[in-house]
């Protein structure tokens, strides 16, 4: 079959791997039929994550139609039309049954390196790298999906493909920062970050009840879709004082909860950027946190900020001391989305959380090492480029 492979930094190949099959019970076997980029990609193609091998397939976002099952499979049949969690998990183990997913204790069968470098191993996910487990991923024409009962979720009649492919991450990750983070109803919420999973953190604490989201990026056709698609009110962080904007908009007190959404490869202006780019480049430092020390700064006392950025290791400049004595609730995760997908479809089915939007450029798979350019470069108003095998 085809699939695009991680080749080198920042090189990415189409070429023929072999085709996936059973090795377990619980497989299934999809054909698929959509599979996006997503800007934690980015960081296994610039290196930052090495972990990677030659050969690697990526992708960990993606759905398709079950062609193929194991004997063990209860909840799926072949020709159903399914959605697929990004991340791997049991669903028997201790975190599973807490409903932690993504810390599954067997969705990893290569848990050493995550072991060394944070204590303690997360589960797997698709297409990232052998630190988290060595999966094959979904930018190919079949994946091989373990555990299916649990992570694979049919995609009801009337959702479209390109509207259910973003309940695999984007939409998963972004509903868990909201819900995890505390939203309630009248809450003020700002998410830094307008990129796909920042835009459906958004989205989900309009749904949660929140009474102002404000979504704070740079790129005027992401702010665009923000307005137009998600309900919320923009900060171009390139032409105004975040801190105080978000002052001002709340009376002096800040944002309720403030949910970064951005990453280890934030960009920021000023000498802020800068220091953070020289560190990172020169690997005095693993991850620019700029977002993540605005949001805690932003923060209101007493209020909630939670991490939805992947990070690698380790940061400089942290502010420690704003979050002990403002006393902030900080928090992060990888998505438990198994917790989410079932609410989230029925959402996308009555119409009221579309994502079609997100998918800005639509190409064969063949095309992925010029999507994953566009994306990464953010050319041609390129918020998610999308591939069908």
């Amino acid at each position: 079959m085809r699939a695009a492979t991680w080749t080198g930094v920042n090189e990415v190949s189409v070429e023929t791997v072999p085709d996936p099959q059973i090795l377990n019970d619980h497989d299934v076997i999809l054909r698929v039929r959509r599979t996006t980029t997503c800007g934690s990609d980015l960081h296994l193609l610039g290196g930052y994550i090495p972990f990677m091998r030659a050969g690697d397939v990526l992708g960990h976002e993606f759905m398709g139609e079950v062609v193929e099952v194991g004997k063990g499979v209860r909840e799926r049949k072949v020709g159903d039309r399914v959605v697929v969690n990004s991340f791997i998990a049991c669903g028997h183990c201790w975190y599973c049954r807490q409903e932690l997913y993504s810390l599954c204790d067997n969705g990893n069968p290569n848990p050493g390196i995550t072991e060394a470098l944070w204590g303690q191993s997360p589960g797997g996910c698709f297409g990232y790298s052998h630190a988290m487990g060595g999966w094959a991923g979904s930018h190919a024409e079949y994946i091989r999906v373990p555990y299916a009962d649990v992570g694979a979720f049919v995609v009801p009649e009337g959702v479209s493909d390109e509207r259910a492919l973003f309940a695999s991450d984007a939409v998963s990750t972004g509903w868990m920062g909201a819900d995890l983070a505390g939203t309630k109803p009248g809450d003020v919420v700002a998410v830094w970050g307008a990129g796909g999973v920042g835009q459906m953190a958004a989205r989900a604490a309009v749904l949660l009840g929140a009474e102002r989201v404000y979504v704070i990026d740079r790129l005027p056709e992401r702010l665009a879709q923000v307005r137009e698609h998600v309900g919320a009110e923009v900060i171009d962080y390139s032409s105004t004082d975040v801190l105080a904007e978000l002052r001002e908009v709340t009376g002096g007190r800040g944002p309720d909860v403030c949910i970064e959404a951005v990453g280890m490869e934030a960009h920021s202006s000023g000498i802020q950027g800068a220091y953070d780019q020289v560190k990172q480049q020169l690997r005095l430092q693993t991850d620019r946190p700029s977002a993540v020390r605005e949001a805690i700064l932003a923060c209101r006392k007493g209020g909630s900020v939670f991490v939805l950025g992947v990070f690698a290791l380790m940061v400089d400049k942290f502010p420690l001391g704003a979050m002990m004595n403002k006393g902030l609730t900080v928090r992060g995760a990888q998505v438990h989305g198994q917790r989410y997908m079932p609410r989230i479809l029925d959402h996308m089915a009555r119409g009221e959380l579309t994502t079609e939007h997100l998918a800005t450029h639509v190409m064969p798979l063949e095309d992925a090492a010029r999507g994953y350019q566009l994306f990464k470069d953010k050319a041609d108003g390129c918020v998610r480029s999308v591939f069908v095998p």
